[in-house]
């Protein structure tokens, strides 16, 4: 009854450290392809010419008197308490919570699929946009735009 068991548990070992290892080489493989893939995608626009690929929703448009850059991003503008998720029990529309938590030391987002990015400049210029999705044009620094412009979509 014992060797019974001792081939059990050496089998379930060896299994554990089976999965165990195709978990670590499926982790490693995923981060080789993500830090892969800035390089691929820079060397795929240097080569074509192109600055972005033509799905992409931001366009960049250069400033031919200094050096930033200004693109567009479209997505939904909300608060970066809330992000795209807001509370339903506080019974206010997704405008007047991004303009409440704004009021309250938050600053305006924009979620852009599963990127969110804090609005910099001019609040009034997002203002009426608080909840909506919106195209905001502007310049990239880390995950904060620097606002130039805001229209609707």
């Amino acid at each position: 009854m014992k060797s019974e068991r001792l081939w059990i548990e050496i089998v379930m070992i060896g299994a554990g450290m089976a999965c165990a290892l195709a978990l670590l080489l499926a982790c490693l493989g995923t981060v080789a392809a993500v830090a892969h893939e800035p390089k691929a995608r820079e060397a795929a626009s240097t080569d074509s010419g192109l600055l972005q690929s033509p799905q992409s929703s931001a366009r960049e448009v250069q400033e031919p008197a200094h050096e930033s850059v200004q693109r567009a991003y479209e997505g939904m503008v909300t608060c970066s308490h809330c992000g795209a998720r807001h509370s339903p029990k506080s019974g206010k529309s997704a405008a007047e919570c991004s303009r409440s938590c704004v009021y309250s030391g938050s600053q305006f987002a924009l979620v852009e699929g599963e990127t969110t990015y804090l609005l910099d400049g001019d609040v009034t210029v997002v203002k009426k946009f608080a909840g909506q999705r919106a195209r905001i044009v502007g310049e990239l620094s880390g995950n904060r735009i620097t606002v130039s412009s805001a229209s609707a979509t």
